[in-house]
């Protein structure tokens, strides 16, 4: 059996002091004395025989030699971890800590339903929530920061596995007294041609699928981004504009907003929730329970503020480009 002249700790403090491109700072970051962190490096660097870092009165620099290297210590770590968690898991599958990521355009929503329902359902379990956008959580995902994320199966998840939670169709919501809004019948896509919309700021996927269903509409897109849905909504319900809204956040936001809102004529643009994970993660199965829970008992079913189900059994998993 081959045999190894580095430890796991030692690959611990390669990463920290490229990450924070400083033998002090990863001392800080490792709670450790500087110079057994530098002289952890060194022996390292003499096991594998190569330099990883560039050393002098500026800084620290990462070589060539050093980014391969590190990348892979990354891999080792992450692998390590779910070693870990693993055996964890067996003595109790549902207790621990779970990390879990949630995209703006669904978290303020969702969440008020989902968070009870896990709570009574695993109460030796803590949740710990971050938002962000999609590209973040899918990275850091990736990376191990985060154990799973709520994201829409639409975007590029980046080949993480992943459970269907519901489908969310999106609506449109003008102004009370806009042309739109006097008629209560699907509004179809060409109905919107000419039409002012306000869509999110790049980087959200809410933004780019929404441009995806209206590519051939020809609307005149506003120079004002917004940074969150309800911004959207308000700026919209001053009369600067139209937009789509996800139907999760219509009983929110059409609420406050005083907005009209119009369900779309077939085939209507919607997109697919879901909860990610990375692949081989030693939290497969209990996100899986996890999923499963949402899906029974978090009425992601049932009807609010008169909008249909959020999931129902008519729609299949399809592209926007299929609509």
């Amino acid at each position: 059996m081959k045999t190894y002249n580095f430890t796991l700790r030692q690959l611990q403090y390669i990463v920290a002091v490229a990450e924070m491109l400083s033998f002090r700072g990863a001392a800080e970051l490792c709670n450790v004395s500087q110079p057994s962190l530098s002289a952890q490096v060194a022996e390292i660097e003499a096991a594998l025989g190569v330099p990883l870092f560039e050393r002098d009165r500026r800084g620290v620099l990462v070589t060539v030699a050093g980014q391969e290297i590190i990348s892979r210590a990354r891999r080792v770590l992450l692998e390590a971890d779910d070693f870990i968690e693993a055996a964890n898991r067996f003595l109790d599958p549902l207790a621990g800590t779970l990390r879990i990521g949630v995209i703006p355009t669904i978290g303020p929503y969702l969440l008020p339903r989902v968070v009870p329902v896990l709570r009574k359902a695993y109460p030796r379990m803590m949740l710990i929530w971050i938002e962000d956008k999609t590209e973040v959580l899918v990275r850091a995902v990736g990376h191990g920061d985060l154990d799973a994320a709520l994201l829409a199966l639409e975007a590029d998840l980046g080949g993480l596995d992943h459970e269907v939670l519901a489908i969310d169709p999106f609506v449109l919501a003008t102004p009370p007294d806009h042309k739109l809004s006097r008629s209560a019948k699907p509004v179809n896509r060409a109905q919107l041609r000419g039409e002012r919309i306000l869509l999110l700021d790049d980087g959200h996927c809410f933004r780019d699928q929404v441009l995806e269903y209206c590519s051939s509409a020809m609307l005149e897109e506003l120079g004002f981004r917004a940074t969150s849905l309800p911004t959207l909504a308000q700026m919209v319900s001053t009369g600067a504009g139209i937009t789509l809204l996800p139907s999760i956040a219509v009983s929110t936001e059409a609420g406050r907003s005083q907005l009209s809102i119009r369900r779309f004529s077939r085939p209507e643009p919607f997109r697919t929730i879901v909860l990610g994970w990375r692949r081989k993660s030693a939290f497969a199965g209990t996100l899986r329970t996890i999923a499963d829970t949402i899906r029974g008992g978090a009425h992601l079913n049932s009807r609010s503020s008169g909008v249909r189900p959020l999931f129902n059994g008519r729609f299949r998993r399809q592209s926007a480009t299929e609509r």
